[in-house]
């Protein structure tokens, strides 16, 4: 049979047409992995409706083998499916995908693992069809020790070592556990079942359905949880012990930890049923799961995570014993739970879209535990302990290395470093600004407004101005971008000129140079008293106030204190002219002035007396004014002042250092014959915790008396672990003043202080020697602590804890993390509290060499996880330098603090 000339080129053209239209559909494999790198976000084409997760962890081999099938909507044309997936050995053979539509089992062509981006590519032969389908995936990983992921945490048992299995996944670490969309936006429902040993307790989101028993080993099925983000997922398997009570609402409420600590679980039960029905009111919202366990993990990175429906925690953060914590230790407890339970609604309930959007999550939480914390405990005072936060927050946004609250998130190596004192204390404090600013009534209704709206889904920093700015009519999108969209904060400089306050706002850089942002500005204010206020927006660079308008016959302005940013509800600073700023010191020493303004007052002084913007001399007299202090808020802030002062001076002017110490004495020693040293009967939660806080601070300036008596007591309980002497308020204040006497030459302090560690198998009393180890002065004793630090007798999570070395211990600290960076890198390089190493040792020094020093060091040896951190931390030593020069450029500064001293003498 003959073909035609014009059918052969007829076929001939079709079949190159087809290769060519098959050869765009299908790009080389190269070009294929390339489009999928180094992106922020994955793909968008599949959505995760529903996992059915399956997990058998070995908790002897420290490895876990696991099975996932997801059900996917695939949304729009593509041959890929781009999931996350990180340490895990995907069984390629077993990867399907299978469409609903006709049930055809699709294999993917090609599996590739991107370990730098830790994602798995699926590459199919054709495009897959739109609609929804099943992915199918087993794996193995390993239990790993770097609490993040699927992790072992280690326990003892009758004398017996052994492991549990627990997850971390906050921020991005689920990947770690099983293939998925680890992305707060992909939300989806998830259905576990676990096989592990059938002695140990298994825990996850949801309450069990059905458990089977097969010999050693059991089955364990888990109700279906509502829509949530990958991130929330958890499990936990162990041997645990519990106590457990019920909401007015039938919701199970447990408190999971170690065989033979269940009475150290009680208090946090009943703080976290009453914080329920509290959220519930508050938020005009009921908890949405049917139970909620809490579990205290020995070893745990974070303080604690809010993992929907089952909330582990750091053993300090949520046990608590009456013979032998500290009152600090009880009130962290509440403050810990009432944040984590918040997250149940903010976070949990109503996620953000993006880490970009994470202050909404940890923001909000920190603002709300203190509300709760408040409505428990009113006698607490905790609004005016919030002052710390606040100033935390403060502290880091006046780096020109700080960051919006709103942060680009780039790459999911660059989450960690924001979980810090921007999106923590600031996020809190703008929250609180604005709520002061709207009213609490039309915030709280505003606010479960959103809550309704969001459940069950995502948001954005915008969406929760909108339903603000719904609520009450007020531009609250406009005024608050300027808050959380650029970085920083303003120093409102105020002035009196012809009976008118004058304004001024610039960006305070605590570097002593001025920013170029503006904000909007909530400015409130008091002349003369508390019944004489003004509100404004001030939102320009600058601004008037007629005083006689507003004051009337009623105040003389010539004469009266005129105290801005009432109760520190304003995220600014204020500089003050230097009349004004005398007018408060009287005010202060009249006591006409509220513990939160005193706060204010000084912790603004300090900031600007760091940055080189006001004299050393002014803000030791201003101290000086603080003599009759008894607030327990105001005084905490005093004393880290005054330790922070001591060690610039100490690099400054070394020829007055004793001087300034014994100022530093002088403002607080009425405080210990006051306090004294064991709790009296009826005594505060605020007094009690004072008496620690000022027993060390006398212990670190050298009080020879304090010293003595502490070194007394000491003994006294290495002979009797109960004895009254030394109460927990008072045992890092002991720990410390024993410390400050040892040398190599005297070791018995150092040595005690170890077998107290060693025999405790209390956390919060291990966590008090590994924070004193470190105070004494000499480098030798320094060294061989830190080295403990590093030893299989720490927890990974509490070699932190004794990071701050004491002033004479700077330079050795120093030369061992040098020394030991590569090991140090290696065991906690893969999460945040290599941060810590850095930021801790480093930020002390006061020199610029150093800082030059120090940036050499890190030149070669900068990871992604600490390059922010590490610019902060050189700009503070940067920010110290400065200071020094400024303080030994001041004239008189020696006749001043000679007649502080004989002032009190």
């Amino acid at each position: 049979m003959s073909i035609s000339f014009t059918v052969i080129i007829g076929l001939v053209i079709a079949l190159a047409s087809y290769f060519y239209v098959k050869s765009r559909r299908r790009p080389n494999l190269q070009q294929s992995m390339e489009q999928f790198k180094e992106q922020p976000r994955l793909p968008k084409f599949a959505v995760p409706k529903r996992y059915d997760i399956r997990l058998k962890p070995d908790l002897s081999a420290c490895k876990f083998s696991g099975s996932v099938a997801i059900e996917l909507n695939i949304v729009a044309d593509a041959r890929f499916i781009v999931l996350n997936a990180a340490e895990l050995s995907v069984d390629t053979p077993s990867v399907s995908f299978t469409h609903s539509s006709n049930s055809k089992v699709l294999r993917p062509s090609k599996v590739d693992v991107v370990e730098e981006d830790e994602i798995l590519v699926l590459e199919f032969a054709d495009t897959l069809p739109i609609g929804m389908g099943l992915l199918t995936i087993r794996f193995q990983g390993t239990l790993n020790d770097k609490m993040k992921g699927f992790y072992t945490s280690t326990y003892n048992h009758n004398g017996e070592k052994k492991n549990m299995a627990v997850t971390q996944f906050e921020p991005a670490d689920a990947r770690r556990c099983f293939p998925c969309w680890d992305e707060p936006a992909c939300k989806a429902m998830f259905k576990i079942t676990l096989d592990v040993p059938s002695k140990l307790v298994a825990l996850s989101n949801m309450p069990i359905i059905e458990e089977k028993v097969d010999g050693d080993l059991k089955t364990v099925s888990y109700q279906e949880s509502p829509i949530m983000s990958t991130y929330l997922v958890a499990i936990v398997v162990g041997l645990f012990d519990y106590v457990e009570h019920l909401t007015s609402y039938g919701v199970k409420v447990r408190v999971y930890c170690q065989v033979g600590k269940v009475n150290q679980a009680k208090f946090a039960l009943g703080v976290a049923v009453r914080t329920l029905e509290l959220y519930k009111d508050y938020f005009e919202v009921p908890y949405s799961l049917p139970k909620l366990d809490m579990v205290a993990i020995p070893d745990f990175a974070f303080g604690a995570m809010e993992n929907y429906g089952l909330v582990t925690f750091r053993e300090t953060a949520l046990l608590y014993d009456d013979q032998h914590s500290a009152a600090a230790n009880k009130q962290r407890v509440v403050i810990v739970v009432a944040h984590e339970l918040a997250h149940q609604w903010f976070g949990n309930l109503v996620t953000m879209e993006w880490w970009t959007h994470l202050w909404l999550n940890e923001g909000f939480a920190t603002w709300v535990s203190y509300l709760a914390a408040d409505n428990l405990f009113p006698e607490w005072k905790v609004w005016t302990q919030f002052l710390d936060d606040y100033t935390e927050g403060l502290r880091l946004d006046g780096l020109a290395e700080s960051h919006p609250i709103e942060v680009e998130i780039n790459h999911t190596r660059e989450i960690d470093e924001i979980f810090d004192a921007i999106s923590y204390k600031k996020g809190a404090s703008v929250i609180r600004m604005l709520q002061s600013y709207l009213g609490a009534e039309c915030f709280q209704r505003s606010l479960a407004s959103y809550i309704k709206k969001f459940a069950c889904s995502n948001a954005k920093t915008e969406d929760l101005w909108a339903a603000l700015e719904e609520g009450s009519d007020e531009p609250v999108n406009k005024l608050m971008n300027s808050w959380t969209r650029q970085k920083g904060y303003p120093v409102i400089i105020v002035e009196v000129k012809d009976q008118k306050l004058v304004f001024e706002q610039s960006q305070f850089l605590a570097i002593g140079s001025h920013g170029d942002g503006q904000w909007i500005v909530p400015i409130t204010l008091c002349c003369g008293s508390y019944d004489m206020c003004k509100n404004f927006l001030l939102d320009s660079k600058s601004g008037t106030l007629d005083m006689k308008e507003f004051l009337g016959d009623k105040s003389n302005l010539a004469s009266a204190w005129v105290k801005v940013n009432v109760d520190q509800t304003g995220f600014y600073r204020v500089k003050y002219d230097d009349d004004l700023a005398t007018r408060l010191q009287h005010a202060i020493e009249n006591k006409h002035l509220s513990a939160t303004d005193r706060y204010g007052i000084l912790d603004d002084s300090f900031a600007l007396c760091m940055a080189s913007q006001q004299s050393l001399n002014s803000l030791l007299t201003l101290m000086g004014a603080y003599r009759e202090e008894l607030e327990y808020t105001v005084l905490f802030n005093l004393i880290n002042i005054s330790y922070k002062v001591e060690r610039i001076a100490a690099d400054a002017t070394p020829e007055l250092l004793e001087y300034i110490k014994q100022f530093f004495i002088s403002l607080i020693l009425h405080l210990e014959d006051k306090l004294g040293w064991e709790p009296k009967t009826g005594e505060s939660h605020l007094d009690a915790m004072l008496r620690g806080e000022v027993l060390t601070a006398l212990a670190v300036f050298g009080h020879d008396l304090t010293l003595k008596e502490a070194n007394r007591r000491f003994r006294a309980f290495l002979d009797d672990r109960n004895t009254p002497l030394l109460h927990p308020d008072i045992r890092k204040a002991a720990y410390v003043a024993v410390m400050r006497k040892v040398s190599t030459s005297n070791r018995f302090g150092y040595e005690s202080l170890l077998r107290v560690y060693r025999e405790t198998d209390l956390s919060q009393e291990k966590t008090r020697v590994l924070s004193s180890l470190t105070s004494s002065p000499d480098p030798n004793i320094i060294l061989e602590a830190l080295n403990f630090l590093l030893s299989s007798e720490v927890r990974p999570q509490d070699a932190v804890l004794g990071l701050s070395v004491s002033r004479e211990g700077c330079e050795t600290a120093w030369t061992w993390l040098k020394d030991n960076w590569e090991h140090i890198s290696k065991i906690w390089g893969s999460g945040y509290l290599i941060t810590r190493f850095v930021n801790s040792i480093v930020s002390p020094f006061a020199s610029f060499e150093k800082a030059e020093e120090i940036e050499e060091f890190f030149a070669s040896r900068t990871k992604s996880k600490i390059a922010r951190t590490l610019k902060q931390s050189i700009e503070r030593v940067h920010i110290n330098a400065n200071w020094v020069q400024s303080v030994q450029r001041e004239e008189h500064l020696a006749k001043a603090l000679k007649r502080l001293v004989l002032r009190k003498i």
